[in-house]
């Protein structure tokens, strides 16, 4: 599995006022799709250019493209779906937020992101998860939605505005440029600023008392 970091954050000491700034969030990224030919990597990219502008997150990346895990759940794992899970719950044990990247396949999201999610529950507890979704017609937000009810289950809370790309296929250039960035990257700005408050504010809170479900 390749988990990748990629800090945004500047050092504290190099303007005045920073060591009253809080400590930037830790932020799951998760590509969802596993699919040959995928064009999540796309949208991942582009996604992550918007998280590089930013200092109040950290980015982790969880690719389950890189995760081998069976379909078939066991409360007793073998040591080989045992060293998968190591891979990627401590991830999602240490992230104070997520952004979920998906498609929508027939009205739906992948499979492989439905395994993560039922793998884990502690995890996703009492933390805010974003969307970033893309498909035909709908933008991947038929997923969403379904997603939306999957992670309420989780006592996770999902943010309200998504970033969603429509016939994907025709927004990027050969180089995966956004051919007209503008209302995605301010889609984008939104969703990372709901996500940061949520974050921040279940963070705080849980510092003061634990999350019981």
């Amino acid at each position: 599995m390749d988990i990748t970091n990629a800090s945004t954050t500047t050092d504290s000491s190099s303007s005045s006022g920073a060591a009253d700034a809080p400590a930037p969030l830790t932020l799951a990224l998760v590509v969802a799709s596993d699919r040959e030919g995928r064009f999540a990597p796309v949208v991942t990219d582009w996604f992550r250019s918007r998280l590089a502008e930013r200092e109040d997150f950290t980015v982790t990346v969880v690719d389950l493209a890189e995760i081998d895990l069976p379909t078939s759940l066991s409360h007793d794992p073998s040591p080989a779906v045992r060293a998968e899970l190591a891979k990627v719950s401590p991830v999602l044990e240490a992230a104070d937020a997520y952004v979920v990247v998906t498609p929508e396949y027939n009205h739906s999201f992948p499979a492989s992101l439905k395994n993560l999610i039922d793998r884990h529950y502690t995890e996703w507890q009492a933390k805010p998860v974003g969307f970033v979704s893309y498909g035909g017609i709908s933008g991947g937000l038929r997923a969403v939605e379904q997603l939306r009810q999957v992670y309420a289950e989780m006592h996770a809370v999902t943010v309200r505005d998504t970033v969603s790309f429509h016939h994907a296929h025709g927004l990027f250039d050969a180089d995966g440029r956004h051919k007209d960035p503008a209302a995605a990257e301010g889609a984008a700005k939104a969703l990372l600023d709901q996500l940061g408050w949520w974050g921040r504010a279940l963070k705080d809170a849980k510092s003061v008392r634990p999350y019981g479900a």
